[in-house]
């Protein structure tokens, strides 16, 4: 039995004492792809009014082709386009995946398609594990029950690359 609080003030402090002892605290499980997004500059005044998102995608395979692109795991995270390093969680299905990336998206009014791909994509940033030697980042990510953590990468703005950086050639 718990003796009669003197104030509310008492009884206030009491509560949040016990609600308080780890009980409370958020979840930092990761489900899916988690991780931090760290920002190398800013976004260019010349991009701010032709952004229409920078999000995080997952590929389960490389994409072969510039239609791959557009085959990504069924999630997408949003992320920031600049300030301190921000986390991230991309929800996807158990698994493997062998690229996940930054990408931004200019805004059109046409839709998304692989015939537009390279003008409207951009890769800004990608996640590569400490052994990998590729142009590309094929770091892989493997995501179980408890998630992958730590699937860290920097978003570049002054380093983009087209998609037919890619699947060349680049048209002129």
């Amino acid at each position: 039995m718990i003796a009669p609080m003197r104030s509310r003030v008492a009884c206030a402090a009491l509560v949040a004492a016990l609600a308080c002892n780890a009980g409370l605290e958020p979840t930092t499980a990761c489900q899916g792809i988690c991780g931090t997004v760290t920002y190398q500059g800013h976004l260019p005044d010349s991009l701010r009014d032709s952004t229409a998102a920078v999000l995080i995608v997952a590929f389960a395979t490389f994409p072969q082709t510039p239609g791959d692109l557009l085959r990504f795991a069924p999630s997408v995270a949003f992320v920031d386009t600049g300030g301190p390093p921000r986390r991230y969680v991309l929800q996807v299905p158990n698994g493997t995946y062998e690229w996940v990336v930054a990408v931004w998206e200019k805004k059109s009014s046409t839709p998304l398609g692989p015939q537009n791909a390279d003008s409207l994509l951009r890769e800004v940033g990608f996640y590569r594990d400490a052994g990998d030697t590729t142009a590309h980042g094929t770091g892989r990510a493997r995501v179980t029950g408890a998630g992958a953590d730590s699937i860290n990468f920097v978003i570049d703005f002054t380093n983009m690359h087209r998609i037919c950086d890619y699947f060349p050639p680049c048209p002129q």
